[in-house]
């Protein structure tokens, strides 16, 4: 089959390789009919190269049929449509149970000392080949699958792989009280949805912040009240001008959709830069231990947010070394909350808005779709944020 493969810092190829097996009786196998470009892509691509593996499958945001199942998978049948979740959970262990699929204990990559593993991702989250392929194993798929209905065209529910959770994970997380206010941090993907979120949950008014005007301009044509980063001089500027919109206190909620992708830190460049350039063996060690965070967007919300508001990250970060405004975090008694989103937590609470009224606007989403044949070019027209690229769907 074809399939998306990382072969080193900003190189990604399409190749044949072997098609994928069922090996237990809970896999079951999948042929992609689409799969998204994900922000979290682009870490692969430019900063977690020490924990990649030349011909690394990657993706983790796919939709489509069941090919063949294992013995233990006993609710998918040949022919379901369906939606994989980008984390790869049990269902029965205790975190599953408790909402926590992320956390699954069947799944933990204990060698890495971290959470669930993930399709398409680093050896640190068990490097299980990912889902911008032909076809996808897909392994505890008794629990993982989205049953979906055949009719409608995959836009309206391949986002219930990753972009949905992740953003109504970011707004429950940010318990925004109804009718009150919300700043988002970043408007790609998720931050985007996330302002839709929002709005369909009650929040009375939703501020969105980002530099890219394509981003800007499709924020403010759903009625999120955009600020422009170019507008200011700095930091402090944006926050007085926000906090102007909420009678001097800063809005209840602030969610930080940007992550260690965001600019102003030379250092964290460096260092990212520099764990790329060594000896695979030397690098992930390096990158793990001394690795700082991009935290602009981070400090941002703490300053923004009102005291006693609350902070939710879905931006990934991933440094070991980054200091924290303790002092001011404790005297604004800021409440934190993150982590990836539990998809399965989220799914059925999602679905009754992916009606016929489309509330979330999930059928435009998408900016551009492409033949994964053009997976290259996506991923580097994504990260240059060109041709107006916000999400990117492909199809095998």
């Amino acid at each position: 089959m074809r399939a998306v493969t990382w072969q080193g810092k900003r190189d990604v190829r399409v190749e044949e390789v072997p098609d994928p097996k069922i090996q237990e009786p809970t896999d079951a196998i999948i042929r992609i009919t689409s799969t998204g470009l994900c922000g979290s892509d682009l870490h692969l691509y430019e900063v977690l190269t020490p924990f990649m593996t030349p011909g690394d499958i990657l993706g983790h945001e796919p939709m489509g049929i069941v090919e063949e199942v294992g013995a233990g998978v006993p609710d998918l049948q040949v022919g379901d449509r369906v939606v994989v979740p980008f984390q790869i959970a049990c269902g029965n262990c205790w975190m599953c149970l408790t909402g926590l699929p992320t956390q699954c204990e069947t799944t933990q990559v204990h060698g890495e000392g971290m959470g669930a593993a993930l399709f398409g991702y680093t050896r640190l989250y068990g490097a299980v080949p990912g889902a911008q392929a032909e076809y996808l194993r897909v392994p505890q798929a008794q629990y993982g699958p989205i049953k979906v209905p055949e009719g409608p065209s995959d836009d309206r529910f391949v986002y219930l792989s990753d972009v949905l959770p992740t953003a109504w994970q970011a707004v429950a997380y940010a318990d925004v009280p109804q009718g009150g206010s919300v700043a988002v941090l970043g408007l790609g993907p998720i931050g985007d949805m996330a302002c839709r979120v929002a709005q369909v949950r009650g929040a009375g008014r939703v501020f969105g912040v980002d530099l890219v005007p394509e981003r800007l301009r499709r924020a403010r044509s759903r009625g999120v009240e955009t600020f422009d980063l170019r507008s200011f001089d700095d930091e402090k500027e944006l926050v007085a001008a926000i906090r102007d919109e909420t009678d001097g206190r800063g809005p209840d909620a602030v969610i930080d959709a940007v992550g260690t992708e965001a600019h102003g830190s030379a250092a964290a460049k460096l260092a990212q830069t520099a764990s790329a350039m060594l000896p695979r063996k030397i690098g992930g060690p390096f990158a793990e231990r001394f690795s700082v965070d991009r935290l602009a967007a981070l400090h941002t919300a703490i300053d923004l947010v009102r005291r006693g508001g609350t902070i939710s990250l879905s931006g990934v970060y991933g440094g070991m070394a980054d200091p924290m405004p303790m002092l001011t975090l404790f005297d604004k008694q800021i409440q934190m909350r993150m982590g990836q989103a539990n998809v399965r937590r989220w799914s059925d609470d999602i679905i009754p808005y992916l009606t016929d009224e489309d509330p979330l606007g999930v059928e435009d989403f998408a900016t551009h779709r492409v033949p994964l044949s053009q997976a290259p070019h996506a991923y580097e027209m994504f990260q240059r944020k060109q041709d107006g690229a916000v999400k990117v769907l492909m199809q095998p």
